[in-house]
């Protein structure tokens, strides 16, 4: 029996396949990426995760037992703790301070996307919170992974964290506990409710697709 995070794995195989061949990643790879674009990335991502970590409190929340209320509430700071302190540390490193990281002004992309999870978690089952929010984690463990292998990647002074950060055991476990709860909540779900899962799960991996896009492309408000 095919298990839902697999199915849902190769519904977005292609979207994430470009996403490894972004030059966004294939830069930061080989350390060409500009200081510029990685800097318009981590504000970008900074706010992104503002909104992010919040569908981990809506998930706990949702929950209903206490140990998967317990390891959303882990999620949810492991993500203003952890990844969001690493976006500020890097940050100070170019002259950029948490109050201008907060004060960031949300690219479209950034807003799109982040309003399409928060509007999935208001009005959406566990399941589909779920769905919603694991392309992100799923996808930045596999970049993370994928990355720490290209020789000479982890060299990089500036780009050498990020990638130790997200190739990191303790966030694949956190990732990997995500992926079966996402087979735990799916079980025994008709298929009429399997689609709409799947269909939260490729639209958060275009979004995540066209989010590395933007950040290459240093994208602006057109007025």
């Amino acid at each position: 029996m095919t298990l839902l995070t697999e199915r849902l794995y190769e519904s977005s195989r292609s979207l994430w396949e470009q996403s490894h061949r972004h030059p966004f990643l294939t830069e930061l790879a080989n350390g060409s990426l500009s200081e510029e674009r990685f800097i318009y990335y981590l504000k970008q991502d900074y706010v992104y995760l503002i909104d992010y970590a919040k569908l981990f409190a809506i998930a706990s929340v949702k929950s209903p037992d206490l140990d998967t209320m317990h390891r959303y509430a882990e999620l949810y700071h492991s993500t203003l703790h952890v990844e969001m302190e690493l976006h500020r540390q890097y940050a100070e490193r170019f002259g950029v301070s948490r109050s201008d990281l907060e004060q960031t002004r949300p690219a479209p992309t950034t807003i799109a996307y982040t309003k399409y999870l928060l509007d999935v978690a208001a009005s959406g089952s566990l399941a589909q919170v779920v769905a919603a929010l694991l392309p992100c984690m799923w996808s930045y463990r596999e970049i993370g992974v994928s990355l720490a292998a290209v020789p000479g990647a982890l060299e990089h002074p500036l780009f050498r964290e990020w990638i130790l950060m997200y190739s990191s055991d303790e966030f694949g476990q956190l990732t990997d506990w995500c992926v079966d709860q996402m087979n735990r909540l799916g079980d025994g779900l008709p298929e009429r409710e399997l689609l709409r899962l799947e269909e939260h799960f490729v639209t958060a991996s275009r979004l995540e697709y066209l989010f590395w896009d933007m950040a290459y492309k240093l994208e602006e408000w057109p007025v």
